[in-house]
């Protein structure tokens, strides 16, 4: 193999690395300006936009034991990758396709599993993790303050009423 070639396959590994998620795109529509916007936006998750050839991503993928997305490699391809938070970044491209209508999601890879492009964005209406963690502490604090006026109830009606005076 050509010493460009390993390069490319090299670069495309790194970006792979970055997370336990990538997604692909379509980005034939999308100007300059409209990738450098949606690069500033990735940044608030620590995700990145990355152009690839499809060649070096088939390689890098095969590679990094990713699952098979061969049928998601025509046309131009860009891969974001990086952060932790891949719901995050789903919203930020659902957020920016309703904007621009320029960039289209063909799949996605999370934790070695691939990831339809209609998945990714029930993920992105999912609520936060922080938001779904208050959610739960919510529901946790609701049913024992229940519990205990119900407690409290049944202690009070269980007393002798005192006399009158």
């Amino acid at each position: 193999m050509r010493a460009e070639k390993n390069y490319l396959i090299k670069e495309v590994e790194t970006h792979l690395k970055k997370s336990d998620y990538v997604i692909l795109t379509n980005f034939s529509k999308v100007t300059v300006a409209d990738a450098a916007d949606l690069r500033k936006r990735l940044e608030a998750e620590k995700a990145e936009f990355h152009v690839v050839k499809n060649s070096s991503l088939r390689v890098a993928a095969k590679t990094m034991g990713l699952p098979d997305f061969e049928s998601a490699l025509t046309g131009p391809t860009a891969v974001i990758v990086g952060g932790n938070n891949s719901a995050g970044v789903a919203k930020i491209l659902k957020k920016y396709f309703g904007e621009k209508q320029k960039l289209e999601v063909k799949i996605g890879v999370i934790d070695k599993k691939l990831v339809s492009a209609a998945d990714l964005a029930k993920i992105a209406d999912l609520p936060s993790f922080e938001a779904l963690r208050s959610q739960l502490l919510g529901l946790f604090t609701q049913n024992a303050a229940s519990f205990v006026r119900l407690l409290d109830a049944k202690v009070k009606k269980e007393q002798p009423a005192a006399p009158a005076a």
